[in-house]
């Protein structure tokens, strides 16, 4: 008996993702200061000429796109038994076909095209003049799908949304529920990077500095600030990796992230990073001093510049992301507001400098390993590797100077009755440095740096004997 052909959807279904969010991010990407154009395109023919319009300028590469490795290993199986398997999207013919020819399992291939945007109805209607009512079998996920499913002869449920899957039961028709998706919690944790909070402890650095970290009113701001800044970073964590989709995906760790994987679905990191935003600044606005606000919005204008720009500049994005670093202690003095001194200042710029450093030291000496002589999205070769780690090292050095000058400063000796013993910091501060620009260097440095020293048992030793010194220097 001849079997009904297996008809797949794409978004959501074969691939765990949507490739008209991927599209327009990869347009906004590339084009930044053409934002609007999509409006456009949109307002002008509806979604058939947004989706023409991304298409026509974009390039998404589909070979690197998160197909579902359950249904398209169930696809084959299904091929091979001799089975005609159909492609059926709403996404722009250029990427369906692309993704076809990519994976060869299709026999035939419909999509959007011609200004007929083919989803739902459309899309049932299509199905059903090549095949005919029932005599086609159907594999979704959204509830567009419900429509296409009422025609068809069995229904495949894949990893459904909210509610679809009921709806589809009531049809009476569904043969198979693929649920391929991680646990939520998890996956939310990872995507928000919350591990990457721990950046935000040197908002507590001023308090530390200026011997008030016994007041609770104090203590209060630095937390709400803490709040705020972690709120706003793992905003800025989700966007970038909505703007990086494919560069991640080419990289050998990041590709596991949420929304590179498809482990998180891309319409939900595009509802919850302006929520967590919100979210941030409302926290600011109610509770924290102007300055900290000013210093907060200055921190999201730098980072969306670096997502968007900064980043691919050779040595601009290292020199930005220790301002990053150093802005967190900006924040912390005008959270309580503290004065900012210009020792404290100037040593955290030289030392993020040779963590940012190391970072991308880091992640050339794996790209080297791995016989790439370029980086992707960035600008540096393999062979800048010896000037990166002579740059590091120095700035790491500088750091440790400027704390030998600072005890010699004046100010000093009204803060410490002892300012003779914080030279003891200084050897400590060498050996660190030195030691993690060796592990760096020996390519063990798998974590940003700052997240590494968080979890390393020499590092946290050497943090514990610094504040021991300073603490006896009182």
């Amino acid at each position: 008996m001849r079997r009904n052909p297996l008809v797949v959807d794409l978004d959501g279904t074969l691939i765990r993702s949507d490739v008209l969010v991927e599209s327009g991010f990869a347009f906004l990407k590339s084009a930044p200061l053409s934002f609007y154009k999509p409006f456009l395109w949109l307002a002008r023919g509806g979604k058939p000429a947004l989706k023409a319009g991304l298409a026509e300028h974009t390039n998404v590469d589909v070979t690197v796109l998160p197909y579902d490795a359950t249904v398209v290993e169930w696809l084959k199986e299904e091929r091979a038994a001799g089975r005609e398997i159909v492609l059926a999207t709403a996404s722009h013919e250029r990427y369906a076909h692309a993704i076809a020819d990519h994976l060869g399992l299709f026999d035939a291939t419909f999509a959007t095209a011609d200004g007929v945007n083919l989803s739902a109805r459309r899309k049932r209607d299509k199905l059903v003049a090549e095949f005919g009512e029932k005599n086609f079998d159907y594999a979704g996920n959204s509830r567009d799908d419900v429509a296409v499913w009422e025609a068809a002869g069995r229904a495949y449920v894949v990893n459904p949304d909210s509610g679809v899957e009921r709806a589809a039961r009531k049809l009476g028709n569904v043969e198979r529920v693929i649920e391929t998706r991680p646990p939520t919690l998890k996956t939310w944790m990872k995507s928000l990077r919350l591990h990457q909070w721990l950046k935000n402890l040197l908002i507590f650095v001023p308090l530390l500095a200026a011997h008030r970290i016994t007041d609770p009113a104090l203590i209060v701001m630095a937390l709400l600030a803490f709040f705020a800044f972690g709120l706003c970073a793992s905003s800025v964590y989700l966007l970038n990796d909505l703007l990086d989709l494919e560069d991640d995906r080419h990289h050998p760790t990041k590709r596991r992230r949420p929304l590179a994987s498809g482990a998180l679905p891309l319409t939900w990191g595009i509802g919850i990073f302006p929520v967590l935003l919100l979210a941030a600044f409302a926290l600011t606005v109610l509770y924290l001093p102007v300055r900290f606000g000013i210093v907060l919005l200055g921190y999201y204008a730098l980072t969306l510049a670096y997502s968007m720009f900064l980043k691919r500049q050779v040595m601009v994005d290292v020199v930005v992301l220790a301002m990053l670093y150093t802005i967190r202690i900006v924040a912390g003095t005008a959270a309580i507001g503290a004065h900012l001194t210009f020792w404290l200042l100037a040593f955290s710029m030289f030392i993020f400098l040779s963590l940012a450093l190391v970072k991308r030291y880091a992640e050339l000496h794996s790209m080297q390993a791995r016989g790439q002589v370029k980086t992707r999205g960035r600008g540096y070769l393999a062979d800048d590797l010896p000037l990166i780690s002579s740059l590091g090292t120095a700035a790491g050095y500088l750091a440790v100077l400027v704390l030998a000058m600072y005890i010699q400063d004046g100010a000093t000796a009204k803060l410490y009755r002892h300012t003779q013993v914080i030279w003891l910091a200084c050897p400590l501060l060498l050996y660190w440095v030195s030691r993690t620009w060796i592990i760096a260097h020996r390519g063990q440095m798998h974590d940003d740096p700052i997240v590494f020293a968080a979890r390393d048992r020499v590092s946290l030793a050497v943090v514990a004997l610094c504040g021991l010194v300073f603490w006896a220097a009182i």
